[in-house]
C-alpha cells in the first residue's frame, strides 16, 4: 500500500510537513520519500519537474495518481483510506463543518504569513517601502490573534473540538513556523500551548523537520 507511493519534500516547508503528518495519521509509513534542497535548487530537478511542472515541493504520486496540491494530497488520503488510522473528517454534519472551516481557513493563515516572510526576495530593493511592509504584518498580526481566538473559543484542546482532526493536519505546520520565527508565546498563550501539547503527538514527531532539529530558530516575528 504505503509503498505504492513517493513523497518529495523539502525541510521546514509547511505544505510539505502536512502530508507527512496525514500520512502517518492513516498508519502509511514506508512509503517511499525524497528530501531535497530548496537552497541547492534540487525541486527544479528533472525528477520533480516531471511529476510536478510547477517546480514545487510536495510532489507526491500514489501508484499512477499525482497529488501535489498539498490539501489534495491530504484529503485524498482521508478519502482513499477513510476506515485506517485516524478518522481526520467527522461524520457528525456539525463536527464536519468546523473541521473544514478551520481547515480552509488555514490557506488564509499561511499566506498572509508568507506575504512577510517573502516580502524582500518578491519585491526589488528599490521599490521596497516600509509602509507597504508594516501593513502586512498588522495584517498578519489580526489574523493571528483571530487564531488565538477560535482557541479560546473551542475547547479541547484542537482546532476544531475535542479531537485531532484535519484541521489540525493543515494548520498546525504553519502555526509551528511562526513560533520558530519568533511569535510571542505570551502575547498568543492559547496558540502557544497549542503548539506545545501537539509537539509530541506521534505523527509530528516522527516527522519533526529535521533542519529545525539542527538549527537555531529566529526572532523575526517578534513584533508581531
Amino acid at each position: 500500500m504505503a509503498k505504492d507511493m513517493t513523497l518529495w519534500w523539502g525541510s521546514g516547508s509547511p505544505p510539505c510537513w502536512r502530508v507527512m503528518i496525514a500520512l502517518e495519521e492513516k498508519k502509511l509509513q514506508g512509503y517511499n520519500q525524497k528530501l531535497l534542497s530548496f537552497e541547492k535548487g534540487e525541486h527544479k530537478s528533472k525528477e520533480v519537474m516531471d511529476v510536478n511542472p510547477r517546480g514545487q515541493l510536495p510532489a507526491f504520486k500514489c501508484g499512477d495518481k499525482i497529488i501535489n496540491e498539498s490539501y489534495g494530497a491530504c484529503f485524498f488520503l482521508e478519502c482513499e483510506y477513510m476506515s485506517q488510522g485516524t478518522k481526520l473528517i467527522p461524520v457528525n454534519s456539525s463536527e464536519k463543518a468546523l473541521v473544514l472551516q478551520r481547515t480552509f481557513e488555514g490557506n488564509t493563515l499561511h499566506q498572509k504569513m508568507a506575504d512577510v516572510f517573502m516580502y524582500n526576495r518578491r519585491v526589488p530593493e528599490n521599490e521596497r517601502q516600509e509602509s507597504a511592509f508594516k501593513r502586512l504584518k498588522e495584517t498578519l498580526t489580526g489574523e493571528v490573534q483571530m487564531w488565538e481566538g477560535h482557541l479560546q473559543k473551542t475547547p479541547g484542546g484542537f482546532l476544531a473540538g475535542k479531537s485531532f482532526s484535519m484541521a489540525d493536519v493543515i494548520v498546525y505546520p504553519t502555526v509551528a513556523l511562526l513560533f520558530r520565527m519568533g511569535l510571542s508565546e505570551k502575547r498568543y498563550p492559547k496558540l502557544s500551548e497549542y503548539h506545545k501539547n501537539l509537539k509530541d503527538r506521534p505523527s509530528i514527531k516522527a516527522t519533526w523537520p529535521p533542519l529545525w532539529k539542527d538549527t537555531p530558530g529566529q526572532d523575526f516575528l517578534k513584533d508581531i
